[in-house]
């Protein structure tokens, strides 16, 4: 990816949600967090970000959420990322329980959501949390319903080790970023914290809906989470290589490509 994608997609992220981490952006564009130190650095002096410790929030008299048709193009990853998103939004049934994991691609799904009727949204994720909250006061009454499970918070806005609430969640569909999926190694994620609680809601009554971008599909990443027959639903671009499409619809998964 070209250093001014980059730029234009740390942009987008921090308009969206007001701030951005170091350690997320790295695992995002795949890049060591001196790089991506770098490229704040190289924003706040051209006046676009401020920074803090772990990452950059917006400055002073900004706000979130502008209009972006005066940016340069974000480049494929971004559309991707966009498409994946706008797909799952379209895969959750109006008046149902949603739980959505931490992560970009689910991120993403929060600006589609206001198309649903009484939804239930349950999320350890405060981005989302906060997204989700700050619809329903636009939207009230027809507003969704929403519940944070608690933890301690992590650069990636998840809230993480109240296992004991994952285990009562009663979800219709469970929608969650993975690092890879693979028909041989299974289901998996860089982030030890994402694959635990991923493995926690893995066992809950409810559909299983992975998002993977393209690149990861076929691919492992450092931990293991379940096995691929246990996700119900894949969700990625038509990137996605072919022949590791076709071992994962042998087991029985559903795949939903954008």
């Amino acid at each position: 990816m070209l250093k001014s994608e980059r730029h234009n997609r740390i942009m987008q992220q921090l308009h969206t949600t007001g701030s951005v981490y170091v350690s997320e952006l790295a695992r995002t564009f795949q890049v060591n967090a001196v790089t991506i130190r770098r490229d704040l650095a190289e924003l706040e002096r051209a006046g676009q970000l401020h920074r803090v410790h772990g990452g950059a929030v917006l400055r002073a008299g900004q706000t979130a959420e502008r209009d972006f048709s005066t940016l340069s193009t974000t480049g494929q990853e971004q559309q991707i990322e966009r498409r994946i998103a706008e797909a799952a939004a379209r895969f959750i049934p109006d008046h149902s329980v949603v739980f959505l994991g931490p992560g970009a691609l689910t991120r993403a799904i929060t600006p589609f959501l206001h198309k649903h009727t009484h939804l239930t949204i349950i999320t350890n994720a405060l981005d989302i949390a906060w997204y989700v909250a700050r619809q329903a006061r636009l939207a009230a009454p027809t507003a969704h319903t929403l519940h944070l499970i608690g933890g301690q918070a992590a650069p990636d806005y998840g809230l993480y080790g109240e296992t004991d609430a994952l285990r009562q969640v009663r979800a219709d569909l469970v929608i969650f970023e993975a690092g890879g999926l693979d028909a041989e190694q299974g289901l998996t994620h860089d982030d030890r914290d994402c694959a635990h609680t991923t493995r926690a809601l893995m066992n809950i009554s409810a559909q299983a809906v992975a998002l993977v971008v393209p690149e990861r599909v076929g691919r492992a990443s450092a931990i293991f989470v379940a096995p691929a027959s246990e996700v119900d639903v894949l969700i990625s671009g038509r990137e996605a290589p072919t022949p590791a499409l076709w071992d994962l619809s042998e087991l029985g998964v559903r795949i939903v490509l954008t």
